[in-house]
């Protein structure tokens, strides 16, 4: 299956991916999705959006069922893992399952939720916060892409229709996501697997700053209004109070207006990234930066708005749930500091698990992003037990 993946969407300059939802890559995953479901005889149910869900459910299973999976969607220029090994894992522990000879005696469902990272439209788990209502088509449709292309229209295009309504929720009793880690915690601990206890508040803010475009060369220092100068200050200040704080705070996205060369600019749209400890830790951090950013605006002549786009509270997983689950491998129980499916679908009251493989070295959301194989086998084989202790007891 990796073998599979591993050509689509990827670019031959930078080895990075490029999976952008409602796009071809991505779909071609999709298609991809269904087929490998068609060949273990799972049934798929696609939503409106795009959303996928594949059942195995013999007539002995019933009640709650068990669903796992993630994403296939990836940043611009990520990591192959991010997403499609938690896809990939699910299938593989199903197959693993079988070879074992286990029954389910709960129903158990595969799956691929669009646009997990908000690459594309900018609201990060957009599929799930559609089908578990945290996010209104109302709102939603009004989206737009870097190109301008409305949400709506770019389901469109794809041959999707939201008036087919949104996967159905309220059949899953619980949730486990397994991930490849962002982060070090496993390499540290020198373990292959380990489990989330929770995800820290994180969100994505605009930060507008306008000024006045006039000539580079003419212009004597003195006299600009430049909204550069304001937004450059601003990210040094978000680095310099995260820090501070212990947490997390990034700029790595801009645009420039009229991005001429020999023009000073007139407006500096950026995009922070912010993550905290707590709920109240992130807003004291962004709060922090915005006001910075307001009095350097106005020694600097210019203006800032600021805008959230996209902001997620604190997610604690049900640690219950946690504690019986690592019983099964002995496995840690982490934080995590990225966002995922799986906390929208905590929040909106489903028991929730995650799994996370080591990464060796740490990077995410970049071509260099990795896992050994020995350690994916061993995220599948946890996995499998996840799932036959959970979709093992009748309801």
């Amino acid at each position: 299956m990796w073998r599979d993946l591993a050509p689509v969407g990827r670019s031959a300059s930078s080895g990075g991916y490029f999976r952008q939802p409602w796009a071809s890559a991505e779909t071609e995953l999709r298609s991809w999705f269904v087929e490998q479901c068609a060949a273990r005889g799972l049934t798929v149910e696609t939503d409106g959006i795009g959303n996928q869900v594949a059942w195995w459910s013999p007539e002995t299973a019933s009640g709650p069922s068990v669903l796992t999976g993630s994403h296939l969607d990836s940043v611009l220029d990520g990591g192959a893992y991010d997403g499609p090994l938690g896809v990939v894992s699910a299938l593989a522990a199903v197959d693993t399952l079988r070879e074992r000879g286990f029954s389910p005696a709960r129903p158990i469902g595969i799956g691929v939720f669009v646009e997990e990272e908000g690459s594309r439209f900018g609201r990060a788990c957009l599929g799930s916060r559609l089908a578990t209502g945290t996010t209104t088509w109302e709102d939603a449709s009004e989206l737009r892409d870097r190109d301008g292309v409305f949400l709506a229209d770019a389901i469109s295009a794809s041959g999707l229709d939201p008036s087919r309504g949104l996967v159905d929720l309220d059949r899953v009793g619980t949730f486990v996501e397994l991930h490849v880690e962002q982060g070090r915690d496993l390499v540290d601990r020198d373990v292959a697997v380990g489990l989330a206890s929770e995800i820290w508040p994180h969100g994505r803010w605009r930060f507008d700053f306008a000024g006045q475009a006039n000539h580079a060369g003419t212009t004597r220092m003195e006299d600009r209004h430049d909204p550069m100068l304001t937004y450059a200050m601003t990210a040094l200040a978000a680095n310099k109070q995260a820090r501070l704080a212990g947490q997390r705070a990034t700029f790595g996205r801009i645009t420039v207006e009229p991005n001429g060369t020999n023009a000073v600019p007139s407006l500096v749209t950026a995009w922070l990234d912010a993550r905290a400890s707590s709920d109240d830790a992130l807003a004291s951090l962004v709060a922090e930066v915005e006001r910075q950013a307001d009095d350097r605006a106005g020694r600097d002549g210019t203006s800032l708005v600021v805008t959230p786009e996209s902001v997620s509270g604190s997610v604690a997983f049900d640690p219950d749930l946690a504690a019986r689950l690592a019983g099964l491998g002995d496995w840690p129980v982490i934080p995590t500091q990225a966002g995922h499916d799986a906390g929208i679908l905590s929040d909106a009251g489903i028991p929730t698990a995650m799994i996370f493989v080591r990464n060796p070295t740490g990077v995410s959301h970049s071509p260099d992003e990795r896992a050994e194989t020995a350690d994916c086998l061993a995220g599948v084989e946890a996995l499998a037990d996840v799932l036959a202790e959970l979709a093992g007891v009748p309801a």
